[in-house]
């Protein structure tokens, strides 16, 4: 009875240490299952015949390579039989084993600009070695795989480019170059460049800032300048209509004067008395060009002419 594929869930595949491995060293891949298996299988990459096979795995399976060689630096692969359901799972992700080789000069390192950058600013990270027809790989400190990678055909220089860097971008670099051959033998990890992302100074008159505030600071002094000057104006307004209504006062009450002036005469002593007619003048209320004559009032007055009886 064939035994069918793709039945259970697919394992997966680890390396300890995952980095910075070298040449001499033990390092242990770990297949982790999902459920019991009647067998693991290791396998290198793309390859049909497995290499080393564990029966009767609960929920790990441990390979170990010692004293690791250059042939050893490659990609692995696992693969069970569960128990329950008796199917057999895919293969797990591949996982790189690679290796250092000491051998081989750590390349050089370059930022520019150097250290302290603005926001949105392109830098240039330059790796070179004396080696030519290398890729070179760009490493960042606190990530285990290269952040970038770059295949030269001849000469011993490349150059990593981060556009418009941002604070994530910050943090120290290194690099290294791949052996050329059959397996992953890589150089050892060459001197570190820091890179620091700052924020762009701030714009005057843009987004807050001393430019600003000066502005709104001078905007607020020209606005109370503005309301004072409107208030003291309302005031001399105010004052010179009241003097300008006193002054319009004044005439009319000059021109006040009695219509007649009424003289009483004793009913006895009107025996022998002789009136005479008296014109009097008062101030005109008619404008100077006004062709209206007024006339004048008559006053009766006594004139004593009498003589003693």
């Amino acid at each position: 009875m064939a035994v069918a594929l793709i039945l259970v869930p697919r394992p997966s595949l680890s390396l300890h240490p995952s980095q910075r491995v070298s040449l001499g060293d033990t390092v242990t891949l770990r297949c982790h299952l999902p459920q019991p298996a009647a067998w693991v299988r290791l396998y290198l990459y793309q390859n049909a015949t497995y290499i080393e096979q564990k029966d009767n795995v609960q929920d790990m399976a441990e390979f170990s390579l010692a004293e690791i060689k250059k042939e050893d630096a490659v990609i692995y692969q696992c693969q069970y039989q569960g128990l329950a359901p008796a199917g057999i799972s895919e293969k797990s992700d591949p996982v790189k084993l690679v290796v250092t080789d000491h051998r081989y000069p750590p390349p050089g390192i370059s930022l520019s600009p150097e250290e302290y950058v603005e926001i949105g600013t392109n830098v240039t990270i330059r790796c070179w070695n004396n080696i030519s027809g290398v890729a070179f790989f760009l490493h960042k400190e606190g990530h285990s795989a290269p952040v970038q990678r770059q295949k030269l055909s001849a000469g011993g220089m490349a150059t990593f480019t981060l556009f418009g860097v941002t604070p994530a971008d910050s943090g120290t670099y290194r690099c290294s170059y791949r052996i050329t051959g059959c397996c992953l033998l890589f150089s050892p990890l060459g001197d570190n460049v820091t890179l620091e992302v700052i924020p762009r100074p701030a714009i005057p008159g843009v987004n807050g800032g001393p430019s600003r505030n000066l502005v709104a600071a001078v905007a607020g002094g020209c606005a109370s300048a503005i309301v004072f000057i409107i208030v003291l104006t309302v005031f001399f307004l105010l004052v010179a209509q009241r003097r300008r209504m006193q002054t319009d006062e004044r005439p009319r009450a000059a021109s006040r004067s009695p219509e007649a002036v009424q003289f009483q005469v004793s009913p006895g002593d009107s025996e022998g008395l002789t009136y005479t007619q008296l014109q009097a003048v008062t101030p005109s209320t008619h404008p100077p060009d006004s062709s209206t004559t007024p006339e004048p009032p008559i006053i009766y007055a006594e004139v004593g002419t009498r003589g003693p009886r």
